[in-house]
């Protein structure tokens, strides 16, 4: 059960809304299921003398009884109140006790208070009402609503225990402010498939992801399109900013703007400052040297598997400021990974960064930790540009969506364990839209590796079968069924074509990190092998083998994996009932 409240001036507009026939038709029987005084409320819904004009007067009554400059600029509260998908349709009966019940814990209307301040339910549908109110009380004074939102949200958690709904996971004041009815219908009438608040929210965390400097970060909004205004101190200092969509104009033409504190809490100035770091430079692979040293999008992609490894490692520690800064750099390469991604995986990576916005966020502070390396390697990819959906830039998009898949699986199990419900649903929910990319990006370059492995010798594949044996034993039966056993044949081919011996890469890939998780072991298995031996993310066209190594000894010994992969190699039990991956 969803409250979502706001505040307006005009009561006659919103009861005309209500009442009326909505956007799409979709108002069915609107009428009054309770009120302050259900006998001083005339309801336009079932009595045909009641009007919108009385019902209006009625409720706006103690506020038109004081002097006109003590009465407040918005005076009208308003409450929907919306159950969750799947929920049983409650009676009149039923959403009349939900609305005493939530006008009371708001301090619209406390029970035996009979000086309170008059409200309304309406009901015009089956699966929510709208409550309103107006906010002066009968004596003048103003209601006590402290938090209203707050209070609202943990009176619904109640009735949905009692009333044997959805339990639904509380807030913790720290999501981002939602489109308010007026916003998303201007969006509607506009055509737009998002409200400006959402399309700027985007664009600012896109122009963050890797800014070294409060220059490039305006810089990057400019070129984004958005008016920008800073609102400029005395000395010369930036206080602050706030943003507009060009188009996006209020009655008198006037651009709609938005402060950066009115798009989500880490969005100020001050919260951006906290994450800038001019050290980010340094490590800018980009240089002016020529296109031949210029970063490009497929070494870019693997030059942030370290960091987005790191991460894992920390989130599954004890620091939880730490843990909380490399969160927050998770959330900057997925933006800067669904601004660059190819067009076939953009959309679902879009929607993977939109969710996992909310996981960035929880009141565990993170001003003193360190994630340059990972806010470095978003860096790193949003200047190498746009990645192509073939070639290594198709493979490698595919090598670190598995990875990200992990990355973000453990955030939730992080959030979870720490009871930051809608933070662990944000990671989930991230967390199934990177399956979605991944397996479009992951589709090309594993086919090729597929009919690569299926090219083999079977004396050459009954050997990979039994290195398999060796590093999974029990699982190796499994593994050998599925779809991607060519793939990984393939794959240990080509690892010990560039000198590696196929056992211990296998068996460092196998224990580098958990394979519970896994939706596909032989493409987890796949990416993680390729990353070790360095190997290219595709599949050149197949070559007939002239060697008779299926007979010979091993090569040379797996290399150590590098320090920052080395911090990941131990192995961690999966969170019970969490996401597979």
């Amino acid at each position: 059960m969803v409250p979502d409240i706001s505040t307006g001036s005009r009561t006659y507009g919103l009861l005309n809304y209500l009442y009326g026939p909505g956007r799409r038709e979709e108002h069915t029987d609107p009428h009054l299921v309770a009120a302050w005084m259900p006998e001083l409320a005339p309801d336009p819904g079932r009595d045909p003398t009641a009007t919108l004009k009385q019902l209006t007067d009625r409720l706006d009554l103690p506020v038109l009884a004081l002097p006109k400059d003590r009465r407040p600029a918005r005076h009208v509260w308003h409450c929907p109140v919306r159950t969750a998908p799947g929920d049983r349709h409650l009676t009149d009966v039923e959403w009349a006790e939900v609305a005493r019940r939530i006008v009371n814990a708001t301090g619209i209307a406390e029970y035996g208070d009979d000086k309170a301040c008059r409200w309304i339910a309406v009901r015009h549908a089956d699966d929510h009402i709208h409550l309103v109110a107006t906010l002066k009380r009968e004596d003048g004074r103003s209601p006590r609503r402290h938090e209203d939102g707050i209070r609202a949200q943990a009176e619904c958690r109640k009735i949905e225990k009692e009333f044997g709904l959805q339990i639904l996971n509380g807030g913790d004041r720290t999501a981002a402010q939602r489109p308010t009815s007026a916003e998303r219908s201007k969006a509607e009438r506009t055509g737009r498939t998002e409200t400006a608040r959402e399309t700027l929210r985007e664009s600012v965390r896109h122009a963050l992801a890797g800014a070294a400097s409060e220059e490039e970060f305006f810089h990057r909004l400019a070129e984004a399109g958005l008016r920008v205004e800073q609102r400029i101190a005395p000395s010369g200092d930036t206080l602050g900013y706030k943003v507009a969509l060009p188009d996006d104009r209020n009655r008198d033409g006037e651009p709609i703007w938005f402060s950066g504190s009115k798009l989500a809490p880490d969005l100020s100035l001050p919260k951006i400052r906290q994450r800038l770091d001019p050290g980010l430079l340094e490590d800018d692979p980009v240089t002016d040297h020529g296109d031949d040293r210029i970063l490009r999008p497929a070494p870019a992609r693997r030059q942030a598997l370290p960091a987005a490894e790191r991460a894992v490692s920390i989130l599954d520690g004890d620091d939880d400021e730490d843990s909380s800064a490399q969160l927050v750099g998770v959330g900057e390469l997925l933006d800067a990974l669904a601004q660059t991604a190819p067009a076939s995986t953009r959309r679902e990576l879009a929607e993977a960064a939109r969710a996992f916005e909310r996981a960035t966020r929880s009141h565990i502070c993170a001003e003193r930790a360190d994630n340059r390396a990972i806010r470095s390697a978003a860096r790193g990819i949003i200047r190498a540009g746009n990645a192509l959906g073939k070639g290594e830039d198709g493979g490698t998009t595919a090598m670190v969506l598995s990875t990200m898949v992990l990355v973000t699986i453990v955030a939730a199990r992080w959030h979870s364990a720490r009871g930051h419900a809608q933070q662990a649903a944000a990671a989930q929910r991230a967390a199934q839209h990177l399956r979605s990319a991944y397996r479009s990006a992951a589709a090309t370059p594993m086919n090729a590796m597929r009919e690569q492995g299926r090219r083999l010798p079977e004396p050459v594949r009954e050997r990979y079968a039994s290195t398999l044996e060796a590093a999974l034993s029990e699982q190796s039966d499994s593994v050998r069924r599925e779809p991607g056993w060519d793939a990984l044949a393939a794959t240990l081919d080509q690892a010990e074509r560039a000198g590696y011996d196929p056992d211990a890469l296998l068996q460092q890939a196998v224990e580098w990190r958990e394979l519970e998780t896994a939706d596909s072991l032989t493409d987890v298995l796949v990416w993680r092998l390729r990353r070790i031996a360095n190997l290219p993310a595709t599949m050149a066209p197949p070559r007939a083998r002239t060697d008779t190594r299926a007979t010979q000894s091993r090569p040379h010994p797996v290399p150590p994996l590098a320090p920052e992969a080395l911090a990941v190699t131990h192995r961690t039990e999966p969170h019970p009932g969490g996401p597979r991956r």
